[in-house]
């Protein structure tokens, strides 16, 4: 593998991880569910971002990119998910959680996480541009499939990293103790980034 690779790996794997709708969904349920309910979320979120990767490989992305008002319907879609996680946060903080609350099937964890990535317009821009940065014009399909899959690896370590670290004993102990001030914070972290994707100036080519 190239020195050139690993340095762009290493950026993938700062922006997955950075702060933001992903990682703040996957941290909050690893935290209040349990390691289980976290890499169910992580393992949603990583499809979301597959299934991006795959249409930027195979140029579909660019194709949406090129019609606007596709591009602002997946724009539109996830800022009103954002907004509705807020919403439900800012619920539990208020009134709190039941404690007979029966605990979400994974396969709705899985579906939260998915569309939370696939209603995501940051995914569109980011396996489009990394495509564009890392491969030469005339690389070919198999080139393609390697850096998708070397990428695709390095989310897979990063998200699962996430719902790992966050379900341990001590980080949950210390999450039900302060869940409605959790809440509160992810509330408004999700409403923020509800309205940063309604009020950017996004331009796509």
């Amino acid at each position: 593998m190239a020195p050139e690779l690993w340095i762009i790996l290493l950026g993938w794997a700062l922006a997955g991880g950075s702060p933001g709708p992903a990682t703040l969904a996957i941290s909050g349920t690893a935290m209040a569910g349990g390691r289980v309910a976290g890499l169910s979320v992580a393992s949603g979120v990583i499809a979301g971002s597959a299934s991006w990767g795959i249409a930027a490989g195979l140029g579909m992305s660019a194709l949406m990119l090129a019609h606007g008002w596709v591009f602002e319907v997946v724009r539109y879609l996830g800022a009103a998910y954002l907004f509705w996680l807020a919403v439900k946060s800012l619920r539990n903080a208020w009134v709190g959680r039941a404690t007979s609350q029966v605990e979400p099937k994974r396969s709705r964890l899985f579906l939260k996480g998915f569309l939370l990535h696939l209603t995501n317009p940051k995914a569109i821009f980011s396996w489009g541009a990394i495509y564009a940065i890392a491969l030469p014009p005339d690389a070919g399909a198999l080139a393609v499939w390697q850096l998708f899959a070397a990428l695709l690896l390095t989310s897979m370590i990063v998200f699962w990293g996430y719902g790992l670290l966050f379900s341990t004993p001590r980080i949950a102990q210390f999450y039900r103790k302060a869940t409605r001030w959790f809440d509160a914070g992810f509330g408004l972290l999700f409403g923020a980034a509800s309205l940063r994707i309604l009020t950017a100036r996004i331009t796509p080519a």
